[in-house]
């Protein structure tokens, strides 16, 4: 399989770039000025995506959310470890949402996969809100998604939370986004396989393609999230 550029660079910046910013920034700014200089490379790789593309992708979401919610927890008198929990602080709250979604008429990722829908097929949308209606497969497919989903993320988010409070910080740096990556791949690597299964389902055909992959690995610019 061929690895694109695009892939390496985000890799380095969201694995590889905090760490160094960290290690430079710290004989300068202490471990609080070294934890921010450690959010500016994604950061930017964030922005620069939403200007190039208008598109931001989920992990690029998930750690935009987590530096915004971080520094309102430093704003309200948290120290280096609230800057360290950044991501699990979003990626907790995404969890959270996907679940309570749940105990809605429609749970978020039937929301997510017809924004995704809408932009590839012009009769999607209608058949989308026809299978709902009157195929209670299709409708435990979309609620077990959001389910595993949002258990997925709030399992990392605590795992993650838990080593930010215990392990060294530069230990955390470079393990955190490893972890990161690892639980967000799996819960795409299961999406992928369970929509397989989903094809069986009456009146799916031609209508899911990547829909729901795509879906849940990417945030629209214009607003879907995901994580």
């Amino acid at each position: 399989m061929k690895v694109r550029p695009a892939f390496v660079a985000e890799l380095a910046v969201n694995l590889l770039l905090p760490w160094v910013a960290y290690r430079l920034a710290v004989p300068y700014g202490g471990e609080v000025g070294g934890l921010i200089a450690s959010a500016v490379p994604p950061l930017a790789w964030t922005i620069v995506e939403l200007v190039r593309f208008r598109r931001v992708d989920a992990l690029s979401a998930v750690i935009l959310l987590g530096i915004v919610l971080s520094l309102v927890a430093m704003a309200f008198g948290g120290g280096t470890r609230a800057l360290l929990m950044r991501e699990s602080f979003s990626t907790g709250a995404i969890g959270v949402t996907f679940l309570l979604s749940l105990l809605a008429r429609r749970p978020i990722v039937f929301y997510l996969t017809r924004a995704t829908v809408a932009r590839e097929t012009s009769e999607g949308v209608a058949r989308l809100e026809l299978l709902w209606a009157e195929n209670r497969s299709f409708v435990a497919a979309m609620r077990l998604l959001t389910l595993v989903w949002g258990v997925g993320l709030i399992g990392d988010a605590s795992l993650r939370t838990y080593l930010a409070a215990t392990w060294p910080i530069e230990r955390f740096l470079v393990v955190s986004p490893i972890l990161g990556y690892c639980m967000f791949g799996a819960l795409l690597a299961w999406t992928f396989w369970y929509r397989t299964r989903m094809r069986r389902i009456r009146g799916t055909h031609g209508l899911l393609g990547d829909a729901a992959g795509s879906t849940l690995g990417s945030t629209d610019a214009s607003g879907g999230a995901a994580g």
